[in-house]
């Protein structure tokens, strides 16, 4: 699905839909500017049709806008030290005798793999490279994994109605930012033109 706003053609895609929770990514040139500051509560007012004594109707829920990194660009093989031995095992004289086996240690993380099953060094090493970057994505994702969640339980705090930033008002047509007290007409908003609550 394609989306266009005032700075620039957006992509969206669901990633993940649960009960109660959607993760939607977002790809395109100013992106982060936009949507950063939607983080934080929202409450969304409305009269039900179905509500007889014009009773207003309040739902609210959270957001939370998080920037992704690719981990492969953490792994650099210049920060790589590679180290030769002779392997150990069955394989008979060659392996034995000759070092073939390679230890490879990725620096920056300390990360450290060993392989001696391929008969040449060259093999080995080729191997290793593939394993350590494998070690070290891994790192990475789970350091960026709890980052996120830090991140996203400071963002959406308590959900409750106190920690609001902004306020949909269907019955009176128009939203509410209460970071700078900037009202939009809803018509704006459902057109997704946001970056109006922060001008």
């Amino acid at each position: 699905m394609l989306r266009r706003a005032s700075c620039g053609l957006f992509r969206c895609t669901i990633v993940s839909e649960l009960p109660g929770i959607v993760i939607l990514g977002i790809t395109g040139n100013g992106a982060w500017d936009l949507f950063r500051e939607e983080a934080g509560g929202h409450r969304w007012q409305r009269i039900p049709p179905t509500e007889k004594r014009g009773r207003t109707q309040t739902s609210t829920f959270t957001v939370a806008v998080l920037q992704s990194e690719r981990s492969s660009s953490l792994f650099d093989l210049s920060d790589v030290v590679f180290q030769t031995t002779k392997g150990s095992g069955p394989g008979g004289q060659h392996r034995n005798k000759t070092e073939s086996a390679v230890r490879a240690i990725h620096q920056p993380t300390n990360t450290v793999v060993f392989c001696q099953n391929g008969r040449s060094q060259h093999g080995n090493k080729a191997e290793a490279i593939k394993l350590l970057k494998r070690k070290v994505e891994a790192l990475a994702a789970m350091s960026a994994a709890n980052q996120t969640r830090g991140q996203r339980a400071g963002q959406i705090g308590s959900g409750q109605r106190g920690d609001k930033i902004r306020t949909v008002q269907v019955q009176n047509g128009r939203v509410v930012n209460h970071l700078n007290n900037r009202k939009i007409a809803l018509k704006h908003y459902r057109k997704g033109e946001i970056w109006r609550l922060n001008e």
